[in-house]
């Protein structure tokens, strides 16, 4: 069995799945997170569903959509939150927008036109196309007619947390980008947005949640036994390295997680047990106390 580890909600931010996750499930919390990154009221009928499963055929790839809506004039809103650059988020956009509009028509149906409109925000704290933009959007437009526009329904938002042009956009968006990865009461304190502060009040809620925080627990479980299923010994240690070298630099948890680009969660059970080997930090030891923990033995 995985030995429990101790709940810390309090560190996740809103940029971390979980909690992202979690505020979403909330129609007035969604409705708030998609008015302030669109800059534009949006007014969602739908309660928002998240880690929504689309699989519209059994030799197809699922795909799992972290939060999804609809407004008055139904159109879609699916959101993705992605801490981690993998490489290939923007193909990977392209497959998500095929899978979804595949679903929202009838089998047999051979009226196009009645797909709804969508609108796919992938947000992250890191710059995919490193033009130092704080949101891209992206509609089909011709290349010899620039001003002509494709007009299928379709856009494709990536929002990057770390922009530069912050004089492209309002107080409320540019504050928003800093509470996404700093999710405290002092970050939420310095804003006049009453989304922003209704948004960290769900928050609040959720990290002294009994309830969440099993289900919490439950999730570092899942990730932890999947983490372990695709990494082998050296990947683990060097892990481990990379880890404690940023604790000889006497880095915050969360300040790790995000140089590495790794869950919070997944840092953690690492960090606690390499503190009883500070300063030396013995990699091998701490691997060894690391197994002895979380990787379960077969009887």
């Amino acid at each position: 069995m995985v030995n429990h580890v101790t709940t810390k909600l309090d560190q996740l931010n809103l940029v971390d799945k979980f909690l992202f996750d979690e505020i979403m499930e909330d129609i007035d919390s969604y409705r708030a997170v998609v008015s302030i990154l669109l800059e534009n009221e949006v007014e969602l009928i739908r309660k928002p569903e998240t880690e929504k499963e689309l699989r519209v055929s059994p030799q197809l790839r699922q795909i799992r959509l972290d939060t999804i809506s609809m407004d008055q004039e139904k159109k879609i809103y699916y959101t993705e939150m992605q801490k981690r650059n993998t490489g290939n988020l923007i193909r990977r956009s392209r497959y998500y927008q095929a899978q979804l509009d595949v679903s929202l028509l009838e089998p047999g149906s051979t009226d196009f036109n009645i797909l709804n409109d969508s609108c796919f925000i992938l947000i992250a704290p890191f710059d995919i196309f490193g033009r130092g933009l704080f949101r891209y959007t992206f509609e089909g437009v011709c290349r010899e007619c620039p001003d002509l526009k494709l007009e299928d329904g379709s856009v494709r938002i990536f929002i990057n947390t770390k922009g530069k042009n912050r004089e492209d956009f309002s107080q409320e968006f540019l504050d928003f980008m800093i509470y996404l990865t700093s999710s405290t009461d002092e970050t939420a304190g310095n804003t006049k947005s009453k989304r922003i502060k209704m948004l960290h009040d769900n928050v609040r809620k959720i990290r002294i949640s009994e309830k969440l925080g099993v289900k919490y627990m439950q999730r570092w479980e899942e990730l932890e036994y999947a983490r372990q299923d695709g990494k082998n010994e050296g990947e683990m240690l060097k892990l481990i390295q990379l880890i404690c070298k940023k604790m000889r630099k006497q880095k915050p948890i969360s300040e790790i997680a995000e140089d590495l680009e790794e869950e919070i969660q997944i840092i953690q059970p690492i960090y606690e047990i390499a503190q009883n080997f500070a300063p030396d930090y013995d990699y091998e030891g701490v691997y060894k106390e690391y197994c002895t923990r979380y990787i379960p033995r077969e009887e």
